[in-house]
């Protein structure tokens, strides 16, 4: 049997991480096309090959790694508690960011 996860906390939690790094990285969460383009590099960091070197203090940089990472732990607590039966998103930051990854995953597997 899983054991209790908070998945709803889990999720604001999360959102407000991004919403942090989005500051950073001056995203409009309401702009599909820049939210697009930040999923297609989010997904590309992940491919096989990718570098995973982290800049030295360059917050610009650092802060586009850590919404990555994000972005994957994301995912990771959706698929997690889909696997329990239940259905977990957060705001309006969650759901233009996954929307966006959904696509490009799509667009990507397109022929």
């Amino acid at each position: 049997m899983p054991g209790f996860e908070n998945y709803e906390r889990e999720a604001q939690e999360i959102e407000s991480e991004i919403v942090r790094r989005g500051l950073v990285l001056g995203i409009d969460w309401n702009d599909e096309i820049q939210v697009r383009a930040l999923a297609r590099e989010a997904l590309a960091s992940h491919a096989p090959g990718a570098s995973a070197e982290r800049p030295n203090g360059h917050s610009v940089a650092l802060a586009k790694i850590e919404l990555f990472g994000l972005a994957q732990l994301m995912l990771t607590v959706m698929r997690e508690s889909a696997d329990e039966g239940m259905l977990t998103h957060g705001g309006p930051v969650w759901k233009a960011l996954a929307r966006a990854l959904w696509q490009e995953t799509n667009s990507a597997a397109a022929p």
